[in-house]
């Protein structure tokens, strides 16, 4: 028996759920590529997309999942023999360290761990030792996706100042763009990257990277540079196709434009308000859960998870066995445990981009059907625990 038919739920951590107004962008006849509609919109979403990540900086826009964007980052501005310091709070954070090391570069890696964000007070004694300033750039991810931790920022850019080292702060922010703050001038932030298929709510394939002109300064002497990958054309295009160095994306680019119209509709602050409700409402199931059974949050600390991603443990194997469960039986999709141990048994739950009340409530009480249909011990009560956060913060007068 399965109760699956009907309208599935893709819970994953990216590619997020695409909101009909941004399917129904897609669906046109492919446009000139010339002139017209096209480079409109594309030239449209320059600003749009700085506004929202907080920044007067320049912006290349790639045909690029994030893997691709870690080599732009780089590409633009580093020297083959250089060293960046990786800071690392999970998967992606290696990820980023094995491209480095792949293009040539002498990566060092930091680990936090998987349980515990990045201690600003490590960083400082590293950079101290780094007298010669060998280390020509930080790298860090702003969200994991694979541990669902969320680093702070401002105090990284503050032991760079005051050590007054020149490395750059490069911030992968593919996680959380669109879903937790990001103000990248604010923080400091030299070089950030996003994606368009996570908090940006449009398909897989496109990618963004931000910079400054600290950054781009060193272009002139990156060598590591390729045709390809140069962020100068695509920033300051003389004509079109050099924002793309050939045919552009063109129904991405509907779809981009309509789901940043939904942003800038919905307002910004807002969008973060509404993700960190959300989060703290599968908080709230997951810490009821654990009250009776082996079951957790990644992350002790609320004030270091991301607001676009959860990741669970499960004991015994009961993390696949939900999974599966969930997706089968009831069409709902969570995410596997991405990057852990064997012997370790994780999932995750993505609450980023277009999602609502009812979506999450409605996959946490799924949740929690296979929790008990599957027989695995957990406290009960965790889908109305989240209902509690949700009411509460929704809490007013009923309309006239």
């Amino acid at each position: 028996m399965s109760l699956s038919q009907g309208v599935s739920y893709l819970a994953i951590p990216g590619p997020s759920v695409l909101p009909e107004r941004v399917l129904r962008a897609m669906v046109q006849p492919s446009p000139n590529i010339y002139e017209g509609k096209l480079p409109d919109i594309t030239a449209s979403l320059v600003p749009d997309l700085k506004r929202l990540a907080g920044t007067e900086g320049h912006l290349a826009m790639y045909i690029s999942n994030g893997h691709g964007l870690w080599e732009a980052s780089l590409a633009n501005t580093m020297s083959r023999g250089d060293k960046v310091l990786v800071l690392v709070t999970g998967r992606f954070g290696f990820g980023w360290e094995e491209m480095a090391r792949g293009m040539g570069l002498d990566a060092e890696i930091i680990n936090f761990g998987e349980h515990e964000t990045i201690d600003p007070a490590r960083l400082r004694a590293r950079l101290a030792q780094d007298k010669e300033h060998e280390i020509a750039a930080v790298l860090t991810v702003h969200v994991d996706t694979s541990t669902g931790l969320r680093s702070a920022v401002p105090p990284l850019r503050a032991v760079l100042d005051e050590l007054s080292h020149p490395a750059l702060l490069m911030l992968d922010a593919i996680a959380s763009f669109g879903c937790d703050r990001i103000e990248m001038d604010a923080w400091g932030v030299d070089v950030l990257l996003a994606a368009s298929q996570k908090g940006l709510m449009a398909p897989p394939g496109m990618g963004f990277v931000w910079f400054n002109d600290r950054a781009d300064a060193r272009r002139e002497h990156a060598d590591c540079a390729t045709r390809y990958w140069d962020w100068r054309p695509r920033a300051k295009p003389e004509l079109f196709y050099e924002y793309w160095d050939g045919t552009a994306p063109t129904h991405q680019l509907f779809a981009l434009r309509e789901a940043v119209n939904m942003i800038q509709e919905e307002g910004l602050p807002h969008v973060w308000q509404r993700h960190e409700i959300l989060a703290r409402a599968v908080w709230a199931a997951v810490e009821c859960w654990g009250k009776s059974g082996d079951i957790a949050l990644n992350v002790a600390d609320a004030n270091q998870r991301s607001h676009a991603v959860t990741s669970i443990r499960m004991g015994g194997g009961a993390a696949t066995k939900l999974r599966k469960w969930c997706e089968h039986q009831a069409g709902l999709t969570l995410g596997i445990g991405l990057g852990r141990h064997p012997e370790e048994d994780y999932l995750r739950v993505g609450h980023m981009g277009h999602v609502n009340a009812h979506m999450i409530l409605g996959a946490l009480g799924t949740m929690e059907a296979g929790l008990t249909a599957l027989g695995i011990p957990h406290g009960r009560g965790g889908a109305a625990a989240a209902g509690d956060v949700i009411s509460t913060a929704l809490r007013a007068p009923c309309p006239d």
